[in-house]
C-alpha cells in the first residue's frame, strides 16, 4: 500500500483531520512528509490509530496511550496498568448494570407510583447513599410487588 495523505487517512479511519494533526502534535502519530500542503502518512498509521481508538474506548487518556506507544509504532503495554483499567471497567459495568436493572424494574413495576415500590425505593436509597457510584454489592434484584389498581374516577389506589 502506498503512502496516504491526511484526507485519505481521515476517510479510512473516520478520525477528523484536525484530530490527526492534534495526535501528531502530541506525538501519538507521525507524518512521513508532505504532498503540497497535505501531510503524508505511512499505511501503518491505520493500525496505530486503531490502537489509539481502543485505548480511548477503554477510558485511557491520550497521555496514557502515548506512554504505551513506542516511536517505531509498536505498543509497549504495561500489563499492570491494563489490568487496573480492566478492573475499573468491571466496576463500571457492575454499576451500570445495577442502574439499568433498577430503571427497567421501575418501567415495568406494577406499583401505581414508583415510590410505592420497595424495589425502586431500595434503588433510590442506594443512589442517595452514593452506592451506585461505587458499584452496589451484588446484583440489583427486583422484589415481588403487590399489584395495585387505580380507580380512574376517584384516583384511589387499592391492592388487587
Amino acid at each position: 500500500m502506498k503512502d496516504m495523505d491526511i484526507a485519505e487517512v481521515s476517510r479510512r479511519t473516520g478520525v477528523p483531520a484536525s484530530t490527526l494533526r492534534y495526535y501528531e502534535e502530541k506525538g501519538l502519530i507521525a507524518s512521513i512528509g508532505r504532498r503540497g500542503l497535505r501531510r503524508l502518512f505511512d499505511p501503518a498509521v491505520l493500525e496505530r490509530l486503531a490502537l489509539i481508538a481502543l485505548g480511548r474506548a477503554g477510558g485511557f487518556a491520550l497521555d496514557e496511550i502515548s506512554s504505551m506507544l513506542t516511536p517505531d509504532g509498536l505498543p509497549k503495554m504495561d500489563q499492570r496498568r491494563l489490568d487496573t483499567k480492566a478492573n475499573e471497567l468491571d466496576r463500571t459495568i457492575q454499576r451500570l448494570t445495577a442502574i439499568r436493572e433498577a430503571l427497567r424494574h421501575a418501567a415495568r413495576c406494577p406499583a401505581v407510583r414508583p415510590m410505592e415500590c420497595p424495589t425502586f425505593r431500595r434503588a433510590v436509597r442506594l443512589a442517595g447513599a452514593g452506592r451506585f457510584e461505587v458499584a452496589p454489592i451484588g446484583p440489583f434484584k427486583a422484589e415481588a410487588v403487590p399489584a395495585t389498581r387505580r380507580n380512574r374516577k376517584t384516583g384511589d389506589v387499592s391492592l388487587e
